[in-house]
């Protein structure tokens, strides 16, 4: 299992029919929720006073997120940042 450390910047254009915009949050909202029931995105915080988040995916490979990432609904809209993680020498518990 690898585990990724993911930002995901948001800029929804403010002129888009507010209808589609809904409709996309929306299916955002449940594909995202799916993937965690799923165990592939394992953490989601939203970065304060930012259409922002942090989020850590644990996937089988690279093309696994990059699958994942490409089918968000929102992607269209995103600036996305990703690192590897790996354990770290010093960690009391293991990478989940």
């Amino acid at each position: 299992m690898n585990l990724y450390h993911v930002r995901m910047d948001v800029d929804i254009p403010r002129d888009l029919d507010e209808a589609v915009r809904t409709d996309i949050v929306t299916r955002e909202k449940k594909y995202s929720q799916e993937l965690q029931r799923a165990g592939k995105w394992v953490h989601i915080w939203r970065i304060v006073g930012q259409y922002s988040n942090i989020s850590v995916f644990a996937v089988d490979s690279p093309d696994e997120l990059h699958e994942i990432l490409w089918n968000l609904p929102l992607f269209p809209y995103m600036t996305i940042d990703i690192m590897p993680l790996t354990t770290h020498p010093s960690a009391i518990e293991p990478a989940a």
